[in-house]
């Protein structure tokens, strides 16, 4: 048996709804995200300690339930289950009024600070360990100005930070938010980037989040977690004005011409 497999040997009274408990149970905790592929049926029938077509039978009910999709060629899938933030259409409106951008940071400010103070206070062994290796990565990655590595990472960062609050309903919420970031309609990184020592900056705020969650601190946590999103807010304002007055100066230059 793979020792690797999150999932857990059931017992043989009603396999497959032990089955079924256990996969719903780790969707429930976050373990299992929307989106994510199953292993194979037969590495999840021998991680489980069931046979394929208990499996099948299992599967088939999280898929009445709405829990998976099952994609003919292709494998399981968990559905989409927390929804979309904004339809398509608001956040088209939202990417042409720069001004919800401010919302956006708002919200995750609140809502990161509470993340990470509850990290600190409940985070595992394994959650550490998780943080500690993406801020590593982090580290590399602005070492070696390798830009791609560094977004991933910062995202991968926050993620790890939700999931170690161990509340699955901030789990759940949250996904569906960075979801956003992911697709670079609000937070880009990149930006931040071409900002004298912006980047410097960052790798630190994320390194005293981290600490803080390691050291078990929640007030400290909850501090760098607020103070990294007012950063980021403070940037962007300030790019935001540079852009605007490098705008009308180019008017004013062209009318003197």
């Amino acid at each position: 048996m793979d020792h690797s497999s999150p999932f857990d040997p059931v017992g043989h009274e009603s396999l497959a709804v032990a089955v079924v408990d256990q996969i719903e149970s780790m969707i429930v905790d976050g373990i299992l995200k929307e989106g994510r592929k199953l292993p194979s049926e037969r590495d999840l029938a021998e991680a489980l300690g069931v046979s394929r077509p208990k499996l099948r039978e299992a599967l088939q009910i999280l898929e009445e339930r709405g829990l998976v999709h099952v994609r003919h060629g292709e494998g399981t899938y968990i559905a989409a289950l927390s929804g979309r933030a904004m339809s398509p259409a608001l956040l088209a409106l939202y990417t042409r009024h720069g001004r919800a951008f401010y919302d956006y940071l708002e919200y995750r400010r609140e809502q990161e600070a509470f993340a990470s103070r509850l990290a600190a206070e409940r985070a595992t062994q394994s959650d550490k360990e998780r943080l500690s290796d993406i801020l590593q990565t982090l580290q590399k990655a602005w070492e070696e100005e390798d830009a791609e590595t560094s977004q991933e990472a910062d995202l991968a960062l926050h993620v790890a930070v939700v999931d170690a609050s161990q509340n699955t309903t901030l789990i759940h919420m949250m996904a569906s938010i960075y979801d956003l970031t992911r697709q670079g309609l609000f937070y880009n990184r990149k930006y931040l980037r071409t900002m004298d020592g912006t980047g410097e900056k960052l790798l630190d705020q994320h390194r005293q989040i981290v600490e803080a969650i390691l050291s078990g601190n929640p007030d400290r946590a909850e501090r760098a977690a607020r103070a990294h999103l007012d950063f980021v807010e403070q940037c962007f304002r300030l790019g935001q004005e540079q852009a605007e007055r490098e705008t009308r100066a180019a008017k004013r230059r062209k009318l003197s011409q």
